[in-house]
């Protein structure tokens, strides 16, 4: 499962400040690992679907034995079916079982009793009703139904129909009965019947194919390696498939046709990327093929099904999107990495979950340096640390979690950014080689089985011959993270350099090994400490006072930061200290205080930062309405406007000088508007706008047609400001059709433009896609912010009613109630 909402996620709680569910205090509830009476061996079913009603018709044969004790009886889990038959296998020949089912459980009492030496299978005949089920989602997963229908009657214009499944945590079993529960594993092999026109895709390899004289065609997947059940998928569409290899192993992507052009593209660097996992960990990717397939609606970013990875449709990019950058490239290396950590060795339980999602993250870290850089790497990992320490309630969770409320609430930045921050840190601490044989050794140990926190522990400290007993205690079953404060004094008489450190959090004390950098007339020190105490002051006998002292001089501590650093040490550490943090760290502590000439030199040399984020992140920074500094920043930002390698660096550039709205930019800013990227584009026109309203508005028309992401949000901005309800029918489109994040950019000048509509129908239907976004993502906090736009914009009909505006007074009214409706709706979630 991906980390990419979590991100996402951060950053609405940031906007909104909503409490939500998804980060409540955990519940003193005891969590037990599910106990194994039996387990699971081999899994074959055979499906199809009755798409009007919405259900899979399904005949499954289980094959178990007893875990240890003896038992004459089989609990299976099976959520909302109708269950037809069951009976005992005994070669060809079925045996009727009795049974009793409450639509949760399928309580089977067997012919006999079985020993641990014994397989039986069992067969069950049932109709699966994902759709007439109530299930509760997460943020992470926003809903349960583990089958999914989309768009099935093919009434939704120009959206494919297709169907798919989505077992995290525990919702294989609304599709299929099982033992559902991570620390079950099985093989299988699944028969699908679909319309011969569609694809089908499953894990393992396609065995067979076989079509039928009712226009179907039946296509059967085979795993011979077991894993477990969450990790069965199925899906069926009209997709194109793009075939590419690593090593001897099937490597296919399947999208949409009108994606299949840009198939390597989005999914080209996964080869590369199966080497580099591969080569770190010293295991070939496990399992005999990898497909990746993009479906619409997804419940979440991505799912690591095994051999069968699913990713939401952000991730179908055409090339033009692409320039701005990749929104899946960390998701295909996560999903990926899940297939050691998560498929082949997974989680024993959910209160583990970490050592799935950890690893998943920190491998989003691992690629992004290694393929773009230590740059890239870091500031990947820097923003994941953010999301965590900026999230007010995480500080209150274990990483391993035997208490919670829902199996679903691990879906968190604990879980995910919390854990992999804490492996990067380990990863620095022990080093790169042992770092990675450790893990080879995890993996090696528990191949095809489940693992825990403490096996990894136990991995670690083999290879190592070190007592981790204290990192894992503390990162692993304890909350929190230090809050550290750094300050500094110059003794010159002595020529003492304190360093004088104090943990700030109410809780323990952190255990932290650092390392402490001290740079003296161009030369660096390099000095390793370990705090063990909250409160420490440390004595560094040096020639003259410092230039700079770098605490943390890796950037990797989790830990909540308070540097004392005076602005001159801030500018010596950026053009000197080696790292990505480092100069972020300058520059943040220079737009604190950027009257100062100190922090606005600090500003200026940034713009020229070898990485694009801390180019745009100065470009933001710039306080043009200064004359010193527009004077000084002007040709710089004119040639970033022109020239920039980065395209979102162009745009930034652009939006800087659209604020002082001088029409002597004007032919930048159309030069711009002739630009492939999207982002560049949407830039331009915002920045016309500001100088030029009637040509922006003429030109917008002209870039209607192929209009995407960035470019679509300035042209719903430009006309909610300055449009009229000629423009809605483009703007309702564009919001339908953007992703998550576009339509949050969007809600609010969507709902500015929905005041301008005068049709009740129209009005009413995009009203239901507002209200669709506050249901499906209340989980966020957005359901009350839904219900904040929906009140300004019944303020808005409620003035015009009374205005005696010339809209019918009926549409109007209609509109009054059916907004009033909707909103008593939302607030009764």
């Amino acid at each position: 499962m991906t980390s990419r909402f979590f991100r996402f996620l951060s950053v609405i709680i940031l906007l909104f400040s909503f409490n939500n569910s998804v980060f409540s205090q955990q519940q003193k509830i005891y969590r037990a690992t599910a106990e194994k009476i039996n387990s699971l061996i081999h899994t074959k079913l055979d499906v199809s679907f009755d798409y009007q009603k919405k259900r899979l018709i399904g005949k499954a044969w289980i094959t178990l034995k007893p875990h240890f004790y003896n038992t004459d009886s089989l609990t299976l889990d099976a959520k909302g079916m109708d269950i037809k038959n069951v009976a005992l296998m005994n070669g060809n020949k079925q045996s009727k079982l009795n049974f009793t089912y409450d639509s949760l459980k399928l309580k089977i009492k067997l012919d006999k009793t079985y020993s641990s030496k014994e397989n039986y299978t069992v067969y069950i005949d049932y109709v699966a009703k994902p759709d007439e089920l109530k299930a509760k989602g997460s943020a992470a997963i926003t809903n349960a139904k583990g089958l999914y229908f989309i768009n099935p009657d093919s009434t939704v214009q120009n959206k494919p129909v297709q169907i798919w499944t989505q077992g995290e945590t525990e919702s294989s079993s609304v599709w299929f009965p099982t033992l559902d529960s991570p620390n079950q594993k099985t093989t299988q092999e699944i028969s699908i019947t679909a319309p011969a026109k569609y694809t089908t895709l499953s894990n393992g390899i396609l065995v067979s194919k076989k079509s039928n004289k009712d226009g179907t065609r039946t296509d059967t997947w085979k795993m011979d390696k077991p894993h477990a059940p969450y990790l069965f998928m199925m899906a069926v569409g009209n997709f194109k498939i793009y075939q590419d290899r690593w090593k001897n192993i099937p490597v296919d992507y399947y999208l949409e046709p009108e994606y299949a052009p840009y198939a390597k593209s989005i999914f080209g660097n996964t080869p590369e990327m199966m080497t580099f996992f591969s080569n770190k960990l010293g295991i070939d990717y496990p399992w005999d093929k990898y497909a990746q397939v993009v479906v619409r609606d997804f419940v979440s970013g991505a799912m690591e099904n095994t051999t069968a990875t699913i990713h939401g449709d952000f991730v179908q990019q055409t090339d033009r999107e692409l320039l701005d950058g990749s929104a899946g490239e960390d998701v295909i290396a996560h999903e990926l990495f899940h297939h050691w950590f998560g498929d082949y060795v997974t989680a024993e339980s959910w209160s583990n979950l970490s050592v799935n999602e950890s690893f998943a993250d920190i491998s989003e870290t691992l690629w992004n340096e290694y393929k773009f850089g230590k740059d890239a790497g870091d500031a990947h990992n820097y923003e994941a640390m953010q999301a965590y320490l900026n999230n007010p309630s995480a500080k209150s969770k274990h990483l391993i979690r035997f208490h919670y409320e829902d199996k679903e609430d691990m879906f968190d930045v604990v879980s995910y950014q919390k854990g992999g921050r804490i492996l990067n840190m380990l990863r620095h601490d022990i080093g790169e080689d042992a770092f990675y044989k450790s893990l080879n050794l995890y993996l090696k140990s528990n191949a095809f089985k489940t693992g825990e926190a403490h096996q990894l522990r136990l991995a670690f400290e083999e290879v190592t011959g070190k007592d981790l007993n204290w990192f894992f205690n503390q990162w692993y079953f304890r909350e929190g993270h230090p809050e550290l404060n750094i300050k500094y004094n110059w003794n010159e008489a002595t020529k003492t350099q304190q360093v004088i450190l104090s943990q700030t959090q109410k809780t323990d004390v952190f255990l932290l090994p650092m390392k402490i950098d001290i740079y003296v007339d161009g030369k660096n020190e390099h000095h390793d400490y370990f705090m063990t105490q909250k409160a420490d002051t440390l004595n560094f006998i040096l020639n003259k006072k410092p230039d700079l002292v770098n605490v943390d001089a890796d950037k990797i501590i989790l830990a909540k930061k308070t540097d004392e650093k005076s602005l001159s040490e801030y500018a010596f550490q950026y053009e000197n200290a080696p790292l990505y943090v480092d100069r972020l760290e300058a520059l943040n502590a220079a737009i604190k205080n950027n009257s100062d000439a100190t922090a606005q030199a600090i500003i200026y040399n940034a713009l020229k930062d070898k990485y694009h984020k801390i180019r745009i992140k100065a470009i933001d920074a710039l306080k043009l309405d200064q004359a010193s500094v527009k004077t000084k920043a002007l040709p710089i930002l004119k040639n970033l406007a022109k020239a920039d390698e980065k395209t979102l660096v162009q745009a930034a550039a652009i939006t800087a000088l659209a604020s002082l709205k001088d029409n002597a930019h004007e032919i930048l800013f159309k030069d711009a508007l002739k630009s492939k990227s999207y982002a560049v584009q949407g830039a331009a026109l915002e920045a016309l706008a500001t100088t030029n309203k009637k040509e922006a508005l003429m030109l917008a028309k002209t870039l209607e047609q192929d209009s995407r992401g960035p470019l679509s949000v300035a042209l719903v901005s430009l006309y909610a400001s300055e449009g009229s309800e000629n423009n809605f029918d483009f703007v309702s489109k564009a919001f339908k059709d953007g992703g998550i994040e576009e339509k949050f950019q969007m809600m609010q000048r969507y709902v500015s433009m929905l005041g301008k509509v005068k049709s009740a129908s129209i009005f009413n239907e995009n009203v239901d896609l507002l209200k669709g976004i506050g249901v499906q993502y209340k989980s966020y906090g957005i359901d009350k912010y839904v219900v904040g736009l929906l009140n300004s914009l019944l303020k808005i009909k409620t003035d015009q009613l009374n205005a005696g505006n010339t809209q019918a007074k009926a549409d109007l009214n209609n509109q009054i109630e059916y907004l009033k409706t909707n909103i008593a709706v939302l607030e009764k979630l």
